[in-house]
């Protein structure tokens, strides 16, 4: 049965302010565009959309960097691409916005910078809604020279920072040459290393820990996660397949599942089920909070709890959303852990 302690949790969580992190990814930016339209065009059969506001978000790894940053104060660092274009210094502006250090970031002509742009209209008899997304992006692997840069980049940066993310969104970054050099150099300089994968999770060997949720998970292993039984065979396979030290897989509305080498197992319920909106970047956050709080040597449940509450948090936005010490102790005061609801 699942238990925590409401005082450790709430002492603990202060030292989230203390490690600092390097996030090794696919650095993007989403941009939320904005108008109304009350009309059709006569050039074709399309809205006109009359703009009144964009919004520059951090998405993808960089999602990751600024959840850190809001929680520890700006000791983050990033390492990915960025092209020369346009959308170039945008991406490292909203880094700088973030406080989010950006001198290993690796500028790479041949590659664009990553932009997920979302355009959204209402009209008087509406609420806002999507109606066009477009992605700007090169998901081919690095070149070989944008590939060393890279590791001579981390080869810096890894013995600086307490704890490294590897945040693969598919869409390049993490070449197999760049996830074996980090791990090496994390074990070399006993960091804590953790991955947060949209696919082939085989390629990430022996590290501290991964968060894949329960799709991926089950697509690794190869059968559904459909109760307890079929979930904690799934762990196990995940831990002996990737030697890590504990596998987090996320479960959606049916909270988070711990598992580590030494045999421990804890299911984390999910919290404030009811106040979702947006769960965009919430895997993010996971991750983030996770590998902040085992840097700062919290256990790794503990780490989790407070990883499921960051979350619990942020999808009470929309779109990607971070979230600060305060605000996680506020929700934990609230907590009632005997029956895992906020207290009103």
């Amino acid at each position: 049965m699942f238990t925590a302690d409401k005082e450790e949790l709430l002492n603990q969580t202060e030292k989230l302010l203390n490690p600092s992190v390097l996030v090794i990814g696919d650095m993007a930016i989403d941009e939320m565009v904005y108008g109304t339209t009350d009309r059709m065009s006569r050039e074709a059969p399309v809205l006109i959309l009359r703009h009144y506001n964009t919004k520059i978000i951090l998405g993808a790894a960089s999602n990751a960097a600024h959840n850190i940053s809001a929680l520890n104060n700006g000791k983050v660092s990033v390492i990915g691409t960025y092209g020369k274009d346009y959308y170039a210094p945008i991406l490292l502006n909203a880094f700088k916005e973030a406080k989010i250090n950006t001198e290993y970031m690796v500028e790479d002509e041949s590659r664009a910078t990553t932009v997920k742009t979302r355009i959204s209209g209402s009209c008087s008899q509406s609420v806002t809604q999507q109606i066009v997304r477009i992605d700007r992006e090169t998901i081919s692997p690095l070149s070989e020279e944008t590939e060393n840069k890279i590791i001579i980049q981390m080869t810096n940066a890894i013995p600086k920072h307490d704890a490294i993310i590897l945040s693969d969104y598919n869409i390049g970054l993490l070449t197999d040459n760049i996830i074996k050099k980090a791990i090496e150099l994390a074990k070399k300089y006993n960091k804590i290393i953790v991955v947060d994968s949209q696919k082939d999770l085989n390629r990430f060997q022996e590290v501290t820990s991964m968060t894949p949720n329960q799709p991926d998970s089950e697509k690794f292993v190869g059968f559904f996660i459909k109760d307890e039984e079929s979930l904690k065979k799934a762990g196990k396979e995940m831990l002996s397949k990737t030697n890590a030290e504990s596998v987090l897989i996320t479960l959606g509305g049916d909270g988070m599942a711990l598992f580590e080498k030494n045999g421990n197992f804890v299911k984390i319920p999910v919290f404030n089920k009811t106040d979702v909106f947006d769960v965009t970047g919430a895997g993010d956050t996971v991750v983030a909070t996770y590998t902040l709080a085992m840097a700062a040597g919290l256990s790794k449940k503990n780490a989790a709890i407070l990883g499921n509450l960051a979350a619990s948090i942020v999808i009470r936005y929309f779109g990607c959303a971070t979230t600060s010490i305060p605000v996680l102790k506020t929700t934990i005061e609230k907590m009632d852990f005997n029956n895992f609801k906020t207290q009103k």
